[in-house]
């Protein structure tokens, strides 16, 4: 990530920008990241108070908004939206092969891909949410089926990410809200891109988590429709008693396989995070003044 620029400004472009756009063109200058106009006033932030925005310039040029001396980001911002769409290619026929499998309710996109800001060595991250109780048994019945279908699929410490399939988060439909809330994670909820949505889960995952809006109040439109709650399911058949036994299994198999390499991810029967890397705390590390 590029260090953020400290320049006194006396008269330049961003006397004319509101404080919060300024600071959404600090905020995504982390990620090399340019902004159209339409995509500050979408990223305008109000919760970024460290920002210091007299300390930085923002030009406008070609439609774009960045910070003085990172003129090349729009020749990247060009050529990542380009990477971008071809990934999204992959990310799309994975998706239809895996809205077919039972158990999914949603897969999405997220990280540098749902801002089409990916660059040529990355991976494909996705978002998936499951049935309840079902996250593990479908977990392992998305693995085959991409396996199947010979999609690249990354595993930990691969050194070769392009254009690999990165399935780094799984969410019970029962167990949406996120925990860890700061600048990062509301943008990272607030960007995904839902490629399945079976019941509205995607709707119902924003809501559950409209706590986002504190951040980013423009980014993501939460109505009502996300209220609507799942239906719980309990059945006392033999069918029902099976499916959470192949459950319990699934979970204990992959947790075993799994034990050795966890450090910071989140493993548990309703949800598994693979985040080896706090990038929460990286990023607020470089907008700390």
């Amino acid at each position: 990530m590029p260090n953020l620029y400290s320049i006194n400004v006396s008269s330049s472009p961003s006397r004319s920008l509101l404080p919060d756009e300024i600071k959404a063109v600090v905020y995504h200058d982390c990620f090399d990241c340019p902004l159209s106009f339409s995509e500050m006033i979408k990223w305008r932030s109000t919760n970024l108070a460290d920002i210091k925005i007299d300390m930085h310039e923002v030009v406008v040029r070609n439609g774009y908004c960045f910070l003085g001396g990172r003129e090349g980001l729009i020749y990247k911002k060009s050529l990542r939206q380009r990477i971008s769409a071809k990934k999204t290619e992959i990310a799309k026929r994975a998706a239809k092969i895996l809205s077919l499998v039972p158990g999914i309710k949603m897969v999405a996109v997220t990280g540098s891909l749902a801002m089409e800001n990916s660059d040529d060595e990355s991976d494909i991250d996705l978002m998936i949410v499951t049935k309840t109780g079902r996250l593990w048994t479908t977990r392992l019945l998305s693995y085959l089926s991409l396996y199947a279908f010979r999609f690249s699929l990354r595993s930990p410490n691969d050194k070769n990410q392009k254009d690999k399939l990165c399935l780094n988060m799984w969410l019970d439909e029962h167990d949406l809200v996120w925990r860890e809330r700061n600048i990062y994670t509301s943008h990272e909820i607030a960007q995904i891109l839902p490629l399945v949505n079976k019941d509205k889960t995607y709707e119902k995952f924003l809501y559950k988590n409209k706590w986002i809006l504190e951040y980013w109040p423009n980014a993501v439109r939460i109505n009502e429709e996300g209220r609507v709650k799942s239906e719980k399911v309990f059945s006392s058949s033999f069918f029902a008693f099976t499916l959470r036994l192949v459950e319990k299994i699934a979970f204990w198999l992959q947790y075993r396989h799994m034990r050795s390499k966890i450090s910071r991810e989140v493993i548990s029967p309703t949800r598994a995070l693979f985040h080896p890397q706090d990038w929460g705390k990286v990023v607020m590390g470089r907008l700390s003044p």
